[in-house]
């Protein structure tokens, strides 16, 4: 009689273990899946863009959002690895050709700001004013003052060496300097060296008050700056979370999303625009 009830006691806690070892699973499973891996550029992180939007995408679809914020070119290779689930960037030609390299699906249009020209409010190369950002930086490399650029292949630092190349001049020697980093040291760098500086308007507005830098050149159309996102492809990829990836897509583009970017605000001033009109 004894070993009888032994042998069910046994029983029972080996199936209680079992149990808590597949409850356990499902639970790491769960919280596997409710990671979502977004790599972005440093502009809608800088500006405190996605601390406004995020929140409310997690708690409304129970996802966890993980940013890596860098350069669109860094961006866009990260989700070519797989090492992200979803890429936020603003480089159209370069997102045309992730998207036709097979590496991403799903691409749509989120959202919209503009570039301008930053730098001192001396302005030595007297560019203030200008709506022409060819004819700005062709004054700025005949100046010989100094011009701070991303380089990093960012998506600002791309509109930058397209619009060198339209200009048909550069700055020289120490005149020009290849930073290799984020748009918010850049605008660091810049007031530092009291020197010009392409940048989003978005970063320019979180960073003003630190730079002291003033907007100088504006309003040029080649200055329009569309963001897309993409989906990493799940067929190069299967651990993709594309299901989660395809839920932000769909919510940065609803009407809820889209509110939120407009009413996003820094001082005051709207930074980034719907791009679907109500």
């Amino acid at each position: 009689m004894v070993d009888a009830i032994d042998r069910v006691l046994r029983s029972r806690l080996w199936l209680s273990g079992l149990l808590g070892l597949l409850l356990s699973s499902q639970v790491v499973t769960a919280c596997a899946e409710d990671i979502l891996r977004l790599s972005t550029t440093t502009s809608t992180e800088n500006s405190g863009l996605l601390k406004a939007l995020l929140p409310a995408f997690e708690a409304k679809h129970h996802i966890k959002v993980q940013v890596i914020s860098v350069g669109t070119g860094k961006a866009l290779e990260l989700a070519k690895n797989g090492d992200v689930d979803v890429t936020l960037v603003h480089a159209r030609s370069a997102e045309d050709k992730f998207v036709t390299d097979g590496h991403g699906v799903n691409r749509r249009d989120v959202m919209y700001n503009d570039f301008i020209i930053v730098g001192p409010t001396e302005d030595p190369a007297h560019v203030a004013g200008s709506k022409d950002v060819i004819a700005a930086l062709k004054r700025i490399a005949a100046s010989k003052v100094k011009f701070i650029s991303r380089g990093d292949n960012s998506g600002t630092d791309q509109m930058e060496q397209s619009y060198w190349k339209e200009a048909g001049a550069k700055p020289e020697g120490r005149a020009y300097v290849s930073a290799g980093i984020g748009m918010g040291e850049v605008l660091t760098m810049a007031a530092q060296m009291q020197a010009y500086t392409l940048t989003d308007r978005a970063t320019y507005v979180a960073y003003r008050a630190k730079t002291g830098l003033s907007v100088l050149v504006e309003g040029d159309v080649k200055m329009f700056n569309p963001y897309g996102i993409i989906a990493v492809n799940p067929a190069k990829y299967k651990d993709i979370n594309f299901r989660a990836a395809n839920l932000l897509i769909e919510w940065l583009t609803s009407s809820e999303g889209q509110q939120k970017i407009n009413e996003f605000r820094v001082d005051g001033q709207q930074l980034f625009f719907s791009s679907f009109k109500k």
